[in-house]
């Protein structure tokens, strides 16, 4: 994969030349509308080989909260502006930073909490041989996943529809967001970079780099991400 590394850095080194201004306005804004905290949230993430690594993004989330790693659509803990910088991907740009110094590629798995990572057993360990990346097959299948798991809890208010669907009924909305992640959305998406692994293509990184740019969608790997 030298030309995936090859690429990764000089795209990385060329988008924050270019991309300064865009950086400079979104930071303006997360003070102005987020005071009294950072305008970048800097998390511990699982990178490549398992090794941990800070993770850069804008930060969208109020500062003082308590609460899960799988955020929702409506989620309080989420301003209006970091709820707009989400919805178009703004608060990845930091991540090119990243990408320039090795730790993240445009192209890859999500970068998990070291939580999720722990959990991975027999040959889903396989992922942890990618770098993480900006966007992805997963990314881009999941690309509204806020969306998907606030509907996802409307869907399951019932207590019909939790027992026909195998869903605990005592849970909370959190829990069943949690639930959701854990046992449907996490597992679909190492399936996912599974076969990303397997099946690398340089020409397909390019293609998922430019779908997620312009909103677009794409099939991959017999589906359509």
């Amino acid at each position: 994969m030298i030309l995936k590394w090859l690429f990764d850095r000089t795209a990385a080194a060329v988008g924050l030349l270019l991309l300064w201004p865009v950086f400079l306005i979104v930071a303006i804004l997360v003070k102005v509308k987020m005071p009294g905290g950072p305008v970048f949230f800097v998390q511990k993430r699982v990178g490549l080989d398992g090794r941990l690594f800070n993770c850069h993004k804008f930060r969208t989330m109020t500062v003082r909260h308590n609460g899960s790693t799988v955020s929702v659509a409506g989620d309080r803990r989420i301003t209006p502006l970091g709820a707009t910088l989400r919805h178009y991907k703004l608060d990845e740009l930091p991540g090119l930073w990243d990408v320039l110094v090795g730790n993240m590629s445009f192209v890859g798995p999500r970068p998990d909490v070291p939580g999720y990572a722990d959990k991975l057993e027999g040959e889903d360990r396989e992922v942890l041989c990618l770098r993480p990346g900006i966007t992805g097959p997963a990314t881009l299948k999941y690309r509204l996943e806020d969306e998907m798991i606030a509907e996802y809890i409307n869907s399951m208010k019932t207590v019909e529809a939790r027992r026909s669907n195998g869903v605990p009924t005592e849970l909370t909305d959190e829990q069943l967001a949690v639930w959701y992640n854990d046992n449907v959305l996490y597992p679909d998406k190492v399936r996912i970079n599974r076969y990303y692994l397997h099946h690398y293509s340089f020409v397909k990184d390019i293609q998922m780099i430019l779908c997620t740019v312009l909103g677009r969608r794409m099939e991959y790997g017999g589906e359509v991400i």
